[in-house]
């Protein structure tokens, strides 16, 4: 009798077992249909082929993660809210495009066209933009931890408009981002956050950086001529070899905090505003 129990209740936590691993098995396959991207490359290719002059194609809101979408021109193309997490955009041209509320997290975009895009409320966090062609656009977004090696940023409009804030200060987040040689020429940064960021080499000429946050920056042999950085605070940033000619640095917070001010250049030809 014992035994005839012993044997049942082996039974019983084997059906158990069964039934937790084709349930664990079949939750794995939901839940990869559900993370799919609704479309393949091939669609999208055609699609974008197909769209007729003065017409869009609608990405609206698609779910694109993970697809390979190198090298394709996505002009005529509506991509608002679209999810683009992990997707390769390498070499694509999205030139002008509204990409407000897209998720673009993790996504490689080295070498795209992204001139005069708007860019709002978006994660870009972890992103790879390398040689990125990012040139007069409007950006309020989180890029933390992502590449911009090479980047041309000539006139970017990333500052907080202070006019217009109904949720908030709602500004670019460029923590720990590689800037390495960055054209950020006559690029607006007012109140952006720069804390532990990569602008080794970095062309800064004529930038306004306002009450920017830069602790801990590298801003070593960066160009910042005629750069305006009022009321931002530098507290533990390396400005060794930077160019400081006729540089704005009114108001400015932890400058003498600031490490390789002694290498630094034109530092008496900076603009100290009282």
């Amino acid at each position: 009798m014992h035994w005839l129990m012993t044997r049942q209740n082996n039974l019983k936590e084997d059906k158990t077992m069964i039934f937790k691993t084709l349930l664990s098995v079949a939750l794995c396959v939901a839940f990869n249909a559900v993370m799919a991207a609704e479309l393949s490359r091939e669609q999208v290719v055609k699609l974008l082929e197909n769209v007729r002059p003065g017409e869009k194609v609608n990405l609206r809101r698609k779910d694109l993660t993970g697809l390979d979408l190198s090298g394709l021109d996505f002009r005529q193309a509506d991509l608002w809210g679209a999810d683009l997490r992990r997707a390769n955009l390498s070499h694509s041209n999205l030139s002008g495009l509204n990409l407000d509320l897209t998720v673009m997290v993790g996504a490689n975009f080295e070498g795209a066209d992204l001139s005069k895009v708007s860019i709002f409320a978006v994660s870009m966090m972890r992103c790879n933009l390398k040689n990125v062609d990012f040139s007069g656009s409007r950006v309020i977004a989180n890029l933390d931890n992502s590449d911009l090696t090479g980047a041309n940023l000539r006139n970017v409009r990333w500052g907080a408009d202070m006019k217009n804030q109904p949720m908030g200060l709602m500004r670019v987040s460029l923590k720990k981002v590689k800037l390495v040689d960055a054209d950020l020429t006559g690029a607006d940064l007012s109140r952006a956050m720069l804390m532990f960021a990569d602008l080794t080499r970095a062309n800064l000429k004529k930038a306004v950086i306002h009450v920017a946050d830069l602790r801990s920056a590298v801003l070593k042999d960066a160009n910042l001529q005629q750069a305006d950085l009022t009321s931002s605070n530098l507290m533990g940033a390396d400005v060794s070899g930077a160019n400081f000619e006729a540089t704005i640095l009114k108001d400015v917070k932890g400058w003498d905090q600031v490490r390789g001010l002694s290498q630094a250049k034109n530092v008496s030809r900076a603009v100290f505003l009282d």
